[in-house]
């Protein structure tokens, strides 16, 4: 099999009339597919059932420290908790603070207090300044896009290879003032699946800049979900205290694809400092978290080996999706020289990148035929992916049997689209 770019005129006509009779064939069965989120699927659900018969009794509610954990009280979240968490990311307890059960949610706040309020060692509240910009590697996670454009901040794009982003271009980025942070999903990079190199942690930790509270918003939302192989990571908040920098890194993380989306717990790590400088800024707007589903994870954790254990068996559910999407593309689209894509290590994406100005129409194309994806120019700023070539496969939710014809739907419209583009050049 031959690439489409060595087809000649007719022989791309005739492909078109063939790939256009297949994808009448699917649209024609009215599927209802859906490839759109990291949304666990029901399989994956069911390993964290048992907690639900956990805390039956008021006695059960009392965590270790004798703190009832149905009351009001410990705003940063009760000891336990923000041990095993603290683990998960490397950081002491009182590094630590366990949060609600979205650390979206929390990301969304401490970008709002930043922008209301400033952060430990601001001149004034970001909001005051002429302009807030942020550092944004791509290909990127929309939801921080949506915080940064939602709040008026300034989005900046930079290139993210697998290993890390682009540090030149951010050296230079960041000898401006008003440039006051940078987002990062530094392990099994969303939606890339790598993970940043220790040079790049240690670059980010040590790189001088002219904002004197610069962020960097530190989203280890995948610490633990690795798919094939669990890569080494360097822990951000001790390279930042190596640095003279210990104030520089907010990280945050969730048990939203470990246990319940949406009914998870989620933590934030930062300085002992700025846990401290927080925790006066959140006395505002909270007395308390559900400590009653903290407890509940600790229970049924144990402690880190416990997640661990967790996620070797989501790995074993998720292996086989992952596994189905990548030799598809490796039969159906490598050959045809119609795209690109990542293999990923972890998480729970695999990237797509398609021939320049094709993944607009490919997105479409599946739309029509019954297949939801994440929008074309999700993974970048404004949604303006400038080779319009960026999509994002998510092989979790769909039962084997979907997928495969979730698969098969995304790898028609690839074609024609490729396809039409070359025709139309």
């Amino acid at each position: 099999m031959k690439p489409y770019s060595q087809f000649t005129k007719e022989e791309l006509i005739a492909e078109k009339d063939f790939l256009i009779k297949k994808y009448k064939e699917y649209q024609d069965l009215k599927l209802t597919l859906n490839m759109a989120r990291g949304k666990p699927g029901a399989d994956q659900l069911e390993l964290s059932m048992p907690m639900m018969k956990l805390l039956q009794t008021a006695e059960e509610c009392i965590d270790a420290n004798g703190v009832d954990t149905r009351n009001y009280g410990e705003l940063l979240g009760i000891k336990e908790a923000r041990k095993l968490f603290g683990d998960v990311m490397g950081i002491k307890p009182e590094e630590t603070i366990v949060v609600g059960s979205s650390s979206l949610t929390f990301m969304w706040d401490t970008m709002v207090r930043a922008m209301l309020l400033g952060v430990r060692g601001s001149e004034k509240p970001w909001s005051k300044y002429d302009k807030v910009k942020f550092i944004c590697p791509v290909p990127g996670y929309d939801r921080h896009f949506t915080i940064c454009e939602t709040l008026g901040i300034e989005m900046i794009p930079v290139e993210l290879t697998e290993w890390g982003p682009d540090m030149d271009a951010i050296r230079e980025l960041v000898k401006d003032e008003s440039v006051k942070g940078i987002w990062c999903v530094p392990k099994y990079t969303n939606p890339l699946g790598g993970c940043y190199s220790d040079e790049a942690v240690k670059a980010l930790a040590s790189m001088e800049t002219a904002a004197k509270d610069f962020r960097i918003f530190w989203d280890n939302a995948y610490c633990v979900h690795y798919v094939y192989k669990d890569v080494p990571l360097l822990n951000m908040l001790e390279e930042c205290k190596k640095a003279g920098n210990p104030d520089r890194v907010f990280m945050f993380g969730s048990t939203s694809k470990i246990t319940f989306p949406g009914a998870g717990v989620g933590f934030f790590g930062a300085s002992e400092e700025n846990v401290e400088f927080i925790k006066n800024q959140i006395t505002a707007s909270a007395i308390s978290w559900d400590k009653i589903n903290m407890l509940r994870h600790v229970r049924f954790f144990k402690d880190v080996n416990g997640i661990h254990e967790i996620m070797a068996k989501h790995a074993e559910i998720l292996r086989p999706k992952f596994d189905a999407v990548l030799n598809t593309l490796d039969e159906e689209i490598g050959p045809r020289g119609a795209g690109r894509w990542v293999k990923p290590e972890g998480g729970y994406f695999v990237t797509f990148i398609a021939e320049k100005g094709c993944a607009k129409r490919i997105n479409l194309l599946c739309k029509e035929a019954g297949l939801s994806m994440t929008g074309a120019g999700a993974t970048h700023p404004y949604h303006k992916d400038p080779d319009d070539a960026y999509l994002r496969i998510a092989p979790s939710f769909p039962e084997p049997s979907e997928l495969k014809k979730a698969m098969d739907v995304f790898c028609i419209a690839v074609r024609l689209a490729t396809v039409e583009k070359i025709l139309d050049n």
